[in-house]
């Protein structure tokens, strides 16, 4: 090259320089777009969300929707803008998820897409964190006196025919030396049907789908999860490729929630914590040091997140806990001090 610009003169040359520059593809990590920007310009939030997935995201007949990964969609929105509502909800179809987000359709996908090597490396998408660690479980009846999955042996278990539920059941039970019965059905109401028809003794899916079913029994408080999971499904919120900075807002406002539980930090009394000698503390709600700055956001963007709707414990209950229909224990979503999975990046 440098041996062409002798010969072409030394404008031409920086012209050509600067031609191979343009031609080269970005640098792996290069922010491309800026996303904060454009969100501000707009005045709100779009949030990609499944059509009705409840617990996660589902609307009401009125319009209003609710869930956890519609929850952290509040609380990304008031760490950005300083209102929980300036969101929008895209309900989206599985097969049009990750095209609306790398189109800007959405600006985040909340809880929609499972967390997997495929959809984080080929897909153009890249996952923020775990907001919820979803799995293959089993719901039985209380009263057939069973705690665990491995007394299922002999059971009839009703699973929806050709689906990975059905091929991780018979991985599970054969590598076990464990007999079952398989009770299947090609579609889900079908197979929900034959649990509730004692066509079989065991239901098996995904525990925040069974979560659901079970609210739905005329008594389900006679009917129980099983601890153990088959399968894990982690979900959380994912962005688009190549805007670094919107990438780590959206990463350390999940953080931010955990944070605040792990901390004690909740919506009720997030204002009195801003007194708080505790440096971590203080940190998190921006009276010490500054991190926001390094996001591109205010000093108090984990404050209004929490303060305008909590921290992940309070969102997980009001959604799937103790406070909802769903009644679900935290499990892996309890935080690693209680022997869960959640375990937040420090804040500092």
């Amino acid at each position: 090259m440098m041996r062409s610009c002798l010969r072409l003169g030394r404008i031409l040359c920086i012209f050509a320089m600067a031609l191979v520059w343009l031609a080269m593809p970005p640098a792996a990590g290069r922010a491309d777009a800026g996303t904060l920007d454009d969100i501000r310009t707009r005045g709100h939030l779009e949030c990609g969300v499944s059509e009705g997935t409840p617990g996660l995201s589902a609307a009401d007949e009125t319009g209003r929707w609710s869930g956890l990964g519609v929850d952290f969609c509040r609380a990304l929105a008031a760490a950005v803008l300083g209102s929980k509502d300036a969101v929008k909800f895209n309900a989206l179809k599985a097969a049009d998820r990750v095209k609306a987000l790398k189109s800007g359709a959405v600006d985040v996908l909340a809880s929609t897409t499972p967390w997997t090597m495929s959809f984080d490396s080929d897909l153009g998408i890249r996952f923020a964190g775990v907001l919820f660690f979803d799995g293959q479980g089993f719901l039985v009846r209380r009263g057939d006196a069973v705690s665990s999955v491995f007394e299922l042996s002999g059971a009839s278990i009703c699973v929806t025919t050709g689906t990975s539920a059905a091929q991780a059941l018979e991985d599970f039970f054969k590598s076990r030396q464990m007999k079952y019965q398989a009770v299947v059905a090609p579609r889900w109401t079908d197979v929900v049907k034959g649990y509730t028809g004692n066509s079989c003794t065991v239901l098996t899916g995904d525990v925040s789908v069974l979560a659901y079913e079970r609210s739905l029994l005329s008594k389900p408080a006679d009917h129980i999860l099983l601890p153990e999971l088959v399968s894990k499904e982690p979900l959380g919120p994912a962005v688009r490729l190549g805007d670094d900075q919107w990438f780590a807002i959206v990463r350390w406002t999940l953080m931010a929630l955990l944070s605040a539980e792990e901390l004690g930090v909740e919506s009720g009394n997030a204002e009195t914590k801003r007194a708080s000698p505790i440096l971590d503390v203080k940190r998190l709600l921006g009276i010490e040091g500054n991190l926001g700055g390094a996001l591109g956001l205010k000093s108090d963007w984990a404050f209004q997140a929490i303060k305008q709707v909590g921290d992940y414990g309070e969102i997980f209950e009001h959604n799937f806990g103790a406070k909802s229909a769903m009644k679900l224990e935290r499990g892996f979503n309890e935080l690693w001090t209680k022997g869960g999975l959640m375990f937040p990046a420090p804040l500092r």
